[in-house]
């Protein structure tokens, strides 16, 4: 048996119908896409989980309530992990609730 699963990346600029990327062994599927809004990642986590990803790895840009909301929008469909970063040195050393939560 295969695990299908995922990794979300958050980034300004980050397009998921461009920056994602499928890779492929015996033992796993792992795709990987890129959004720039949290709204974009729930949308992305949705899809993912309804074509099969059973998990799914949040980057540690995703603030402690980006996490959560990904998390919420997938119960029951796929599991989710998350990086942590409380301030991400790619974001300015910001959290990303700081860049991109409501």
């Amino acid at each position: 048996m295969s695990l299908k699963a995922a990794f979300i990346f958050i980034a300004p600029g980050a397009d998921p119908a461009i920056h994602r990327s499928t890779i492929e062994t015996q033992e796993i599927t792992l795709i990987t896409v890129g959004v720039q809004t949290y709204d974009s990642a729930i949308e992305e986590a949705v899809k993912l989980s309804e074509d099969g990803v059973a998990a799914i790895e949040l980057c540690g840009g995703f603030g402690h309530n980006g996490a959560a909301m990904v998390s919420d929008a997938v119960r029951g469909k796929a599991v989710v992990g998350v990086v942590r970063f409380d301030h991400h040195p790619g974001l300015d050393n910001k959290s990303g609730d700081d860049i991109f939560w409501r």
